[in-house]
């Protein structure tokens, strides 16, 4: 059976005292506090949510989570108001104002606001990939990557243009796609001067000048500046083709060749196409 809800005791402690002054009550009941502490060692539960079923192993608990249906939100940001419904949201979200890094890496120091970044970063120390995808079996390091990339095999494009209505995968291609409307260029080149539309051209771009690449194929050690380039690269190795052509069937190992291929076909020159088969 799965642990209880792992919810801080204090926050508990919080909302239950909260609820005793509403109801003018100075002094807890000692049998509900019992019965509260029985359920979180034994791991009985006893209170259900009446909307969706879910059980707590304590009414407390139960309570604080009938504010995700509620939409009720008891704390807010002082800095910029934002609401939210848990403490401890609140308080990771004033870590982007007061600039607090609590969480570390041991392998290289690096420090991260949230836990979960941390918990990603150091991923890319183990080179561990738990998140693998049933449809193809790629395997990614982070929860978000994966996410991104079942939508290729779903085709959910849930991020819309708000000026065109084009739709997108991720909702950093829509954020950048909608510079196109604006023309905003707010990345720019310290060395030469020249503006991007996107961070990634921005870094790609500062690359040139520094030399670095940073991203390397695990089968020959190859290196380069772009992880699109290593990524296609590695395809030579693993002789994936997830590029394919809705004309004919044909499949690419890049993007571009099908891209170049799907051209033979608006070119009526379906001949050449077949006999390159």
């Amino acid at each position: 059976q799965k642990n209880p809800e792992p919810l801080q005791m204090k926050e508990q402690q919080e909302l239950c005292m909260s609820q005793d002054k509403e109801h003018n009550v100075k002094n807890v009941d000692n049998t509900h506090k019992k019965h509260d502490a029985v359920g979180f060692h034994t791991g009985e539960k006893p209170f259900s949510c009446k909307v969706c079923g879910k059980s707590f192993t304590s009414k407390c608990t139960l309570n604080f989570h009938l504010r995700i249906h509620t939409g009720e939100k008891l704390f807010s940001c002082e800095e910029c108001g934002r609401p939210f419904t848990l403490k401890n949201s609140l308080t990771a979200h004033m870590r982007i104002h007061t600039g607090e890094k609590p969480f570390s890496c041991e392998e290289c120091g690096r420090c991260f606001t949230w836990k979960t970044s941390c918990d990603a970063h150091i991923r890319l120390h183990t080179r561990e990939k738990p998140f693998s995808c049933k449809e193809c079996g790629r395997c990614f390091t982070q929860k978000t990557s994966y996410d991104a990339h079942m939508r290729i095999h779903t085709g959910e494009k849930p991020f819309s243009c708000e000026e065109c209505g084009r739709c997108f995968t991720q909702k950093t291609s829509c954020d950048a796609h909608m510079r196109l409307h604006t023309r905003e260029k707010p990345f720019s080149c310290e060395k030469c001067g020249r503006c991007f539309t996107q961070k990634t051209s921005y870094d790609a771009h500062m690359r040139i000048h520094t030399g670095e690449k940073p991203f390397s194929c695990e089968e020959c050690g190859r290196c380069f500046t772009q992880k699109t380039s290593c990524d296609a690269h590695m395809r030579i190795h693993t002789g994936e083709k997830p590029f394919s052509c809705k004309e004919c069937g044909r499949c690419f190992t890049q993007k571009t060749s099908c891209d170049a291929h799907m051209r033979l076909h608006t070119g009526e020159n379906l001949e050449v196409c077949h006999k390159n088969k």
